[in-house]
């Protein structure tokens, strides 16, 4: 894990800002950082290492090509980076390559070299953002995994074409102007967070998972091509269903799983992994001690809250288990204290709350390992999070009357008195769905108050938006990609990568798996949720290594009363700081008024909307960026 910068076309001293994008991001590599550039002056590479696989001075970046022809900057993991190896040198004109050391990063350059990126991307199993300049062709390439574990943030600075792993590092850019998007502010408010391809910034963009991008250096003109599709892969999944048995899928998912566990527990580093109390990380554990010589490490923290701590029952799994388990009970006072840290952590407005616990156990595990697995994507995959459920349900009885008869019958309701009640105005809302994905859309646009934080109506489309109506036709699997395409790489790796990264921890999901992935797009609904239970098929491979009678019950997920402390003493105080409506005024953003609305219905009348947390992640990271 690492982090990459460069800029391409620069008419000032591109060194010295490539210099300071490397500064601004050595918490993602602190052990070891380089710089390249080119004869002419028109490409400028920068790179921080955080070293995981061969140590030496073999695996420094930026690295070049046995050829000298191409030059890389690459962030990330390949799994398979021994098979796709034996290819290059196997026959043809990788033949008898002899390779400097044992690090990905090369096997990663030789392949481009001799098979080109899109099929080197094909071939590719792991986690990854990289760049790679072709002296040859003239040209810079970025590329990004298929699901989205590793940030490329890229645009145009200062005239120039600029690109990093980390938002922030485009900031010290000399001459860096970049206005906000405040077209983007109504998406922000409505998720709390910011989806690929947009940023805060105009002109900055997030290259979207699954696809690389071309730039030729000398005319900056772009070309960005699909390698993998989580859209296709859903879709030939559900049109070439799993043809087993129940028992069969759960025998091949765990295959599968230990595949993937196996290959992502390879580093030069200590290993160990995230264990709550959940089926995910509960399932990746017991299968990383299965296959492990010997102890495995994991981490766990605990809330002194009961509502919202798990550590007690992640412990008695750890020890069914076996592992070597480590857990931190936190403190109130430890987790406000993350606070002001979280906006230099992600650079640009993110709003998920539980960023502050993630942040706190990333930071315990980072005093014992280097590497953590987690058990992120399995509600997303294999029908976990009760919405689905819901949305299942209410389109089942709504997606019986005809949208030209639902849209008008909408329209009525919300202009009616009744949506003054809060249950007749989301009732009213969700009449007009167009279909179960647009349900899942509009459960976050439920209250008019969201449209109305921003002075800029937002008119950007995004990817809730962008697929036909029934496109997967069973309406679970429907919300699920979803999920897969949003929610998912924008909010969840976001949050487990920068809060991870802030420490220099590399965090790795078994679970994102390409072969997994499309596994999973596979099974048939009856072997993923029954009634309000989802996860079948992965709670029958769970249950194999922990008891069920040792999973069932209520999970109260990785949460913080924020509610509670946003009422309390020094929380209160900076959160009243932020919000001062004199300031937001003049700031021009959001609406003072608004603003203020929103906090009074909360600390008046106890009416807490979660657009609270999102407003003040937006403002504090204002602050540090324009204050």
């Amino acid at each position: 894990m690492c982090g990459i910068a460069g800029l391409i076309g620069f008419k000032g001293d591109a060194r010295a800002s490539v210099v300071k994008m490397n500064q601004r991001m050595l918490h993602r590599g602190p052990d070891d950082g380089g710089i390249f550039i080119s004869d002419d002056g028109n490409v400028a590479l920068g790179h921080r290492r955080l070293s995981i696989v061969d140590l030496s001075k073999n695996g420094a970046q930026p690295m070049t090509s046995h050829s000298g022809r191409l030059v890389i900057v690459y962030n990330g993991e390949i799994y398979n980076a021994g098979e796709v190896k034996k290819k290059v040198t196997s026959g043809g004109a990788g033949a008898g390559s002899k390779f400097r050391g044992t690090s990905d990063t090369e096997v990663l350059l030789e392949a481009i070299e001799r098979f080109g990126v899109a099929d080197t991307l094909r071939m590719c199993k792991g986690m990854f953002g990289f760049a790679v300049y072709d002296r040859e062709a003239g040209t810079v390439t970025l590329a990004r995994d298929r699901v989205g574990e590793k940030p490329m943030y890229y645009g145009t600075v200062n005239g120039s074409f600029a690109f990093a792993s980390d938002i922030g590092c485009l900031r010290v850019v000399e001459g860096f102007d970049n206005k906000i998007n405040t077209d983007v502010l109504d998406i922000y408010f409505t998720e709390g967070y910011i989806p690929a391809p947009y940023s805060i910034y105009k002109d900055i963009y997030k290259l979207e998972a699954g696809t690389f991008m071309t730039v030729n250096v000398k005319t900056l003109e772009t070309k960005t091509e699909t390698y993998w599709s989580m859209k296709e892969a859903a879709l030939r999944g559900q049109q070439h269903p799993f043809a087993g048995s129940r028992q069969e899928a759960a025998d091949e998912l765990e295959r599968l799983l230990k595949a993937s566990i196996k290959g992502q527990m390879v580093a030069d580093v200590p290993v160990g992994a995230f264990l709550s109390a959940g089926i995910d990380s509960s399932t990746v554990v017991s299968l990383m001690q299965d296959l492990a010589p010997g102890k495995v490490r994991t981490f766990t923290i605990g809330m002194e809250d009961p509502k919202y701590n798990e550590a007690v029952f992640a412990k008695e799994i750890a020890q069914h288990i076996g592992t070597d388990h480590t857990e931190l009970y936190i403190t109130e006072k430890d987790a406000k204290q993350v606070i002001p840290k979280l906006a230099s952590m992600f650079g640009e407005p993110f709003a998920d709350s539980s960023q502050i616990p993630t942040y706190l156990v990333s930071k315990m595990t980072r005093d014992h390992v280097t590497v953590s697995l987690s058990g992120d994507g399995g509600d997303e995959l294999f029908c976990g999070y009760t919405s689905y459920e819901s949305i299942s349900r209410i389109w089942g009885k709504m997606g019986r009357i005809p949208y030209w008869i639902r849209k008008p019958a909408s329209s009525i309701v919300l202009h009616s008195p009744l949506a003054k009640k809060d249950i007749y105005r989301i009732k009213g809302t969700l009449l007009g769905a167009k279909g179960p994905a647009d349900i899942h859309r509009m459960e976050h646009e439920t209250d008019p108050i969201t449209k109305q934080i921003a002075l800029t109506r937002g008119t950007l489309p995004y990817k809730y938006t962008e697929l036909p109506n029934d496109f997967l036709k069973e309406v679970n699997h429907e919300t699920m990609l979803m999920d897969m395409l949003v929610y998912h790489p924008d909010d969840i790796l976001v949050k487990v990568d920068r809060t991870a990264m802030a420490v220099s921890l590399e965090t790795r999901v078994p679970m994102l798996d390409r072969d997994l992935l499309e596994f999973a797009w596979t099974l048939p609904l009856e072997y993923l949720r029954e009634g309000k239970t989802g996860k079948l098929v992965l709670r029958d491979v769970l249950y194999k290594y922990v008891p069920k009678s040792m999973m069932e019950r209520p999970k109260k997920g990785f949460s913080i009363p924020i509610d509670k402390w946003l009422l309390e003493g020094e929380v209160r105080d900076w959160a009243e700081a932020l919000l001062d409506k004199k300031k937001i005024a003049a700031q021009g953003i959001l609406d003072p008024e608004v603003v203020e609305k929103i906090w009074t219905d909360f600390t008046l009348r106890g009416k807490y909307r979660i657009e609270i947390w999102y407003i003040l992640m937006f403002q504090q990271w204002y602050e540090k960026e324009y204050e």
